[in-house]
């Protein structure tokens, strides 16, 4: 019900992405350090968690897709692990042009760096590396690719390609929908770097600038700051957080390695986890080795709250994007007519309307929409109402 969202997992070859995509999908994606291991664009089911609705009114929910764990439901969402980012791939460079086309199908990205500097750019063993590099290198290589097609959209614009009476942001709008943007916001972006409206105007600082802005907006990135179980990866941690040059990220410290290890321990019944907490406990026999190993994952819980993996992933929907869950209620409170209780949790856009939300639920739902209700307090809620998180809404339609 909920797989609209799709969250894009970047990141150079051997940093530990197919480790991550695996520790958050438990899909068995091959594994290796070397670059290329995963050509192919996987797309893995994840979930987010979102705390249920159905305890608050005394009753057992029984979801149809994702499951709930003690009053925790999990939610499905897409992840997809985008292959082959490597220098140049905006000209084509690699698996380059595959590259962009999975990303533009994602609509926020978890970047995967290595904060430990044991890789360098192209993935290759090293020491002492700038995790800054690989930041710096995403960006900008999505920055080449929006300015690219943003030039594109001056040259048509002032070719007299368009008709005459097309306004900059229109073109560009049209030239850039691929990136899921408009007219609105380009205008407003084409404001924000104050570069004027005259395309004629503008030079490659302005192009680059104004590229840039639409990029950061249509595409924005979460930092998953990989091997923090690493005395280096936590040094360069503390160092690039305060370095106000990368405010404009949000970083979530994490260890792939950790969540894999905890997930395949409870799957053997070794260790009783759930995805995201801050501890587990070991239920079942473990050798000396195993059980040193689980104390010092234990130990990195204790200093960061969680492996991160499910963080980041919660991070990149509900904190950047803005996401916002709700459970449909039913004719009869939480129930549908199968007598299955708050079935569905969806993941819709911030700001969405009791209106938007039927739509979500089926278009002939959102045709007929005559008014919601809120099932907690009974209140009739008119088309205009803005949906809040956790909100349990049902819809009375003329369909």
């Amino acid at each position: 019900m909920s797989t609209s969202y799709r969250i894009g997992l970047v990141g150079k070859p051997s940093v530990g992405k197919s480790s991550f995509f695996n520790a958050a999908t438990m899909n068995d994606v091959p594994e290796g350090a070397y670059p290329f291991t995963t050509i192919d664009p996987s797309v893995g089911e994840a979930y987010v968690r979102v705390d249920c609705a159905a305890p608050e009114f005394d009753e057992e929910c029984t979801p149809s897709v994702g499951y709930c764990d003690h009053g925790t439901r999990f939610v499905p969402t897409k992840l997809v692990d985008v292959a082959g980012l490597i220098p140049g791939a905006h000209e084509g460079a690699g698996l380059g042009n595959q590259f962009l086309t999975d990303l533009n199908e994602t609509d926020v990205l978890v970047h995967v760096v290595d904060f430990s500097g044991k890789t360098d750019l192209e993935g290759e063993p090293t020491e002492g590396h700038d995790p800054r590099k690989d930041i710096d290198f995403l960006e900008e290589e999505l920055d080449q690719w929006y300015l690219d097609v943003l030039e594109k959209g001056i040259e048509r614009y002032e070719s007299g390609y368009t008709t005459a009476d097309d306004d900059i942001e229109e073109e560009l709008a049209e030239q850039m929908s691929a990136f899921r943007t408009n007219e609105d916001e380009i205008k407003r972006l084409i404001r924000r770097v104050d570069v004027g409206f005259d395309p004629g105007e503008w030079d490659d600082e302005d192009e680059l600038e104004l590229a840039r802005e639409i990029r950061t907006e249509t595409k924005p990135i979460v930092i998953a700051a990989n091997k923090m179980d690493l005395p280096e990866a936590q040094d360069n941690y503390e160092e690039i957080t305060a370095d106000p040059d990368y405010d404009h990220l949000t970083f979530v410290p994490c260890s792939a390695h950790a969540e894999k290890a905890l997930k395949s321990a409870d799957k053997a019944g070794v260790v009783d986890y759930r995805p995201g907490d801050a501890d587990f406990e070991i239920v079942g026999d473990v050798s000396d080795d195993q059980e040193q190993g689980l104390e010092q994952i234990r130990e990195f819980l204790g200093e960061y709250g969680a492996t991160g993996v499910q963080a980041a992933l919660e991070t990149a929907l509900f904190d950047v994007l803005g996401v916002t869950p709700v459970f449909p209620g039913g004719a009869n409170g939480l129930g549908n007519e199968r007598g299955e209780v708050l079935p569905d949790c969806y993941l819709i856009p911030p700001e969405s309307t009791a209106e938007d939300f039927a739509y979500s639920l089926h278009s002939d739902i959102g045709d007929g929409f005559l008014h919601a209700i809120d099932c907690r307090t009974n209140r009739q809620l008119g088309k205009d109402y803005t949906v809040e998180p956790r909100d349990v809404i049902e819809v009375v339609t003329t369909n």
